[in-house]
């Protein structure tokens, strides 16, 4: 039996879960979902997925916050993060995202190909 590969999916989007979400499940994915920071940092200490679909503007934590304290000795530190984030200063965040300990990030008018793409190439390079 193949196991699926869990992705946890942050966003406070309801519309771009749905999206990406299906879209995730659509490829083979196990989608688990956070929509605020918090629940996000809790998830992915608990749930430890294979790879985090991070928001940076979220409620109660915001992304960069929530990237910082997993990759600091968090038992999660290991996850990858792809960091993803509406247009607007988009040079800045990423690099920010990168120098946080992020491995990728993505823009939302990219759309869900590239997002798939990164998963899948983060995912072969820890097998």
């Amino acid at each position: 039996m193949i196991t699926k590969r869990r992705v946890l999916l942050v966003d406070d989007e309801l519309s771009i879960i749905k999206m990406i979400g299906k879209r995730l499940e659509v490829e083979g994915f196990e989608v688990l979902i956070a929509m605020d920071g918090e629940q996000a940092l809790q998830m992915a200490r608990t749930e430890h997925p294979d790879v985090i679909v991070l928001d940076l503007m979220l409620p109660k934590l915001d992304g960069f916050k929530i990237c910082e304290q997993l990759k600091k000795k968090d038992n999660a530190m290991d996850i990858p993060i792809i960091t993803i984030f509406s247009g607007r200063g988009s040079d800045i965040d990423a690099q920010r995202c990168m120098d946080l300990g992020a491995a990728a990030y993505v823009t939302k008018g990219e759309g869900a190909t590239p997002l798939i793409q990164k998963i899948r190439t983060l995912l072969s390079e820890l097998d």
